[in-house]
């Protein structure tokens, strides 16, 4: 059974940085692209950052350049690197495996002064 657990969540000032990380258990992590997606108050649930298994990545126009995921193979982990953080980026961040459509429960984020 795939088993997604997200961590690092909090409170961030405009302008700090946070990174998630999400531990991936039940699935020959090597194999599969990871993404994070957010869903922020009152929005639908949107891609944030995918990581594929060749190391191409793509992100949500609202965090490129900001942003960066990356994972450990070693240690079954993705990582989401979150700085120069707006309030706009307050949301619930899910880790998900998309070609199983795999999720995890969620960290929340609240970026504010």
């Amino acid at each position: 059974q795939v088993q997604l657990v997200e961590s690092g969540g909090g409170l961030a000032q405009p302008g700090g940085s946070l990174t998630l990380s999400c531990a991936v258990s039940g699935l020959f992590f090597g194999s599969y692209a990871m993404a994070w997606h957010r869903q922020a108050p009152g929005k639908e649930r949107a891609a944030v950052a995918v990581l594929n298994t060749d190391g191409s990545v793509s992100y949500g126009p609202p965090v490129r350049g900001r942003f960066t995921i990356a994972r450990d193979d070693a240690k079954k982990v993705v990582y989401l690197h979150m700085n120069m953080l707006k309030p706009d980026d307050t949301a619930v961040y899910y880790c998900n495996v998309p070609s199983l459509d795999s999720w995890g429960q969620g960290t929340q984020v609240i970026v504010s002064s």
